[in-house]
């Protein structure tokens, strides 16, 4: 990788904390950015009542955004370092989150992994390392197919908490426009507690390393007791040094989503007072999926106008003509930190695939921060019939990324991962050796299989040997 360590370059606008300075368009005018209208729009819900949603736009067009344009810039900026090669970045989180489980302790255990996961990558890389959470707004989720049959019976596929219920009646599962209020709602609860874990001391430097010794303590880890240790005479050293510990309690968590329901991101978009700039203030960060990103549909003709930092999942039939289209959409100018490219090719494809997309990129020369996610190509269905995926292919991918780039001569910047803080059985592998029969137990996943805590942190070490590695 060959990291330089130059000193960031953040907006040169101080983060905005007042929400007065974001504005929606007056009502009764066309927003800018709802060019995406007269686009094709893949995997949007059919509402019954047009009205009700209008009303439920309306309302959201009213409401505070969730998150501020400042904020937004610093993201960005963060993310040019990582395509640099100066950060690293880790985006983790629920593959759908569900409403039932925006609570203070299932959100609590989920920071609690990034944290972990982030000390041992900031020391494998030596780096900062961007912590960005697939959380506060992944309610939605693509599906392969609008309807779903079960036992003969045939009703809509469950599209997310966003949308409809996972219950299998026809009522549960008609979409409902008010659930996009409810998806507000619970993201802004849902943030509100993510700054005060983070901001409150529980992300303290010291507090973390010494959850991450517990995890190296059980036998079936022992192998990365070694690198446990160092960490831990580090922290010991900094300590003896009189490093400002007060100055290591804080962190900042971004949030991040698919932006799927075009209905919810055109009216959560407001116009900056600043520079009169349009931001998605529903998260941080968005992406689109392999699903919606084609260059004259209505993802990424809206994506295109906003301000935020942009994500493309790109998988194993992406061309080096989609990729350079998709910059010319999205980055036509080339800033830095402004595109990202999420790569889900598969173990099996990953080192034949991703290496002409590195290259064209390369060649482009415009700047592009890129990420691998392992975990959806790599989905297969157990002998007991449950969708799951297997750690060791999750880490074969992971590994190809790598040695992608390192053949490219081009950055690594960061691992997109569904994981959960809580102890479900629902990837196999692993040292602990969860099979198939392991995944009774707890499996507990709405849609796509999730690493539990412990196979996150495994994960999280086995990339600082990548990381180190690379130094």
């Amino acid at each position: 990788m060959n990291p330089g360590r130059g000193t960031p370059r953040f907006a040169q606008y101080p983060a905005c904390r007042d929400p007065e300075n974001l504005v929606a368009p007056e009502a009764g005018t066309d927003a800018p950015w709802d060019s995406w209208r007269s686009r094709e729009a893949l995997q949007q819900p059919t509402y019954p009542d047009a009205q009700a949603v209008e009303d439920v736009t309306t309302a959201l067009r009213r409401q505070p955004p969730l998150v501020f344009a400042g904020e937004v810039d610093d993201l960005r900026t963060w993310l040019g370092v990582a395509g640099r090669g100066e950060a690293f970045v880790l985006t983790g989180g629920d593959c759908a989150e569900t409403f039932a489980e925006s609570t203070a302790d299932h959100l609590r255990l989920k920071i609690q992994a990034l944290l972990q996961m982030a000390v041992v990558l900031t020391y494998g890389a030596s780096l900062p390392v961007v912590k960005i959470g697939r959380i506060a707004g992944q309610y939605a989720k693509p599906r392969s197919s609008d309807m779903e049959t079960r036992d003969g019976v045939t009703l809509p596929s469950y599209r997310g908490d966003a949308v409809n219920s996972y219950e299998f009646t026809p009522e549960a599962r008609i979409p409902d426009p008010d659930r996009l209020l409810q998806t507000y709602h619970h993201a802004a609860s849902t943030l509100n507690l993510i700054r005060a874990f983070t901001k409150g001391g529980y992300a303290d430097l010291r507090m973390v390393h010494h959850w991450n010794r517990g995890f190296t303590q059980n036998p079936a880890y022992a192998r990365y007791e070694s690198l446990a240790e160092e960490i831990h005479r580090a922290v010991q050293f900094m300590q003896a040094a009189g490093v400002d510990f007060d100055s290591l309690r804080d962190v900042d968590l971004y949030s991040s989503h698919e932006a799927l329901l075009l209905e919810y991101e055109s009216a959560m978009t407001r116009i900056d007072s600043r520079n009169g700039l349009p931001y998605d203030t529903s998260g941080h960060f968005l992406w689109v999926g392999e699903r919606t990103r084609d260059l004259e549909g209505a993802h990424i003709e809206l994506l295109a106008r906003v301000r935020n930092p942009i994500g493309v999942k790109v998988g194993p039939t992406t061309t080096p003509d989609d990729l350079l289209g998709l910059m010319d959409r999205l980055n036509p100018e080339g800033e830095e930190g402004r595109l990202t490219f999420i790569t889900r090719m598969g173990a099996g494809t990953i080192l034949e695939n991703l290496p002409p997309l590195l290259s064209a990129a390369k060649a482009d020369g415009r700047p592009a921060t890129w990420i691998t996610d392992p975990m959806h190509g790599n989905t297969i269905t157990s002998s007991t019939g449950y969708k799951t995926r297997r750690f060791e292919t999750i880490m074969e991918e992971v590994k190809g990324f790598f040695d992608a780039h390192d053949e490219a001569g081009t950055v690594p910047g960061g691992i997109h991962v569904e994981l959960t803080g809580d102890d479900v059985t629902e990837v196999i592998g692993g040292s602990a050796k969860l099979d198939d029969e392991s995944l009774q137990k707890r499996y507990e996943t709405l849609v796509d299989p999730r690493l539990n805590h412990q196979q996150s942190l495994e994960m999280a070490f086995q990339v600082a040997e990548y990381l180190r590695r690379d130094l």
